[in-house]
C-alpha cells in the first residue's frame, strides 16, 4: 500500500550504479529506509533529484509501507520546505547536523512519534531562518525537548532549595550528588531558563558565554546518553563547539 507522510531525512548513501538508500525520519512510520532509484545517474535531471536527499531535508512522500520489509520504496517526493540558508549556510548546517544526529542515536525502533517529528521540523525551519543568538541556542533547546520527548523530561527548576541539577534523575535537587552527573550554579540556573522557554523566538534574549554553551551542550548530550541504551558518540559535536566560539 502506499501512504503520504513528511518525512526528514537522516542518512543517505549510495547503493548500486545509480541509486540510494537513504534513512528517513517519518512522520507516520518513524524511522525508516527506502530505497530510490536512478538518482545518482549522470545527468542535469538526476543530480536535481539528489538534492532532495540531503540530510535534514524535508519532504513530502508517497510511499510503499510493508512492516515486513526493512527496506521500502518511495513512490514520489517534493519539497515539503523548501530551505533558504540552512543548507549553504555552515554554522546552520552544522547545527542541523547535530540535531539530525541526536535524532538518529536516540531513536532505536521505528515507532511513529508524531511530537518528536514535530519538534524536529519546527526546530529546522526556525534555524533556517534564524540571527546567530537563536541558532547557538537551538541545539540546546534541541536537546532538552528531545528528552522530554523520550521520556525523560526534566523536573523541577533551579532555585535556592533545589541548586543542583542531578542528570541521572532528571531533576533539580537540594544536596549535591555523590556523582559527577550533575550540574550547579551557572549551568543549572542556565538549564532553568531554557526550560522556561514557550517560544522559539525567546531564545533571542538568552545570551550565554562561549564556555557556558560548550559545558551545556556536553552535559545535554551526556543526559540523553544516560537515558538511551546504547546511545554512541555525536560526531558533530566538537564541530559545534568550535561553532559556540
Amino acid at each position: 500500500m502506499t501512504h503520504k507522510t513528511k518525512g526528514i531525512v537522516l542518512r543517505t548513501v549510495k547503493y548500486g550504479e545509480t541509486s540510494i538508500i537513504t534513512t528517513v525520519y517519518t512522520e507516520l512510520f518513524g524511522i525508516q529506509s527506502y530505497i530510490v532509484k536512478g538518482v545518482r545517474q549522470s545527468s542535469k535531471k538526476s543530480s536535481a533529484k539528489a538534492i532532495y536527499f540531503q540530510p535534514a531535508a524535508i519532504l513530502d512522500m508517497v510511499v510503499y509501507h510493508n512492516e515486513l520489509k526493512n527496506l521500502n520504496f518511495i513512490k514520489e517526493y517534493q519539497w515539503a520546505y523548501l530551505f533558504q540558508n540552512l543548507l549553504f549556510d555552515v554554522v546552520k548546517n552544522t547545527v542541523s547536523m547535530y540535531i539530525v544526529e541526536m535524532l538518529q542515536h536516540s531513536l532505536k525502533q521505528p515507532e511513529a512519534g508524531a511530537e518528536l517529528f514535530y519538534l524536529t521540523e519546527d526546530t529546522l525551519k526556525q534555524l533556517d531562518t534564524a540571527n546567530s543568538t537563536l541558532t547557538a541556542n537551538l541545539p540546546l533547546y534541541f536537546s532538552l525537548h528531545l528528552a522530554a520527548e523520550l521520556g525523560f523530561r526534566i523536573r523541577g527548576d533551579y532555585n535556592t532549595q533545589t541548586p543542583f541539577l542531578d542528570l541521572q534523575e532528571g531533576q533539580f535537587v537540594e544536596q549535591k550528588p555523590t556523582h559527577s552527573y550533575f550540574l550547579d550554579r551557572q549551568l543549572a540556573s542556565a538549564t532553568s531558563q531554557l526550560l522556561a522557554i514557550n517560544f522559539y523566538n525567546d531564545l533571542e534574549n538568552i545570551h550565554f558565554s562561549r564556555d557556558i554553551r560548550r559545558s551545556l551542550i556536553i552535559a545535554y548530550q551526556n543526559y540523553v546518553a544516560l537515558h538511551v541504551q546504547d546511545f554512541g558518540a555525536i560526531k558533530s559535536l566538537p564541530v559545534l563547539q568550535e561553532i559556540f566560539s
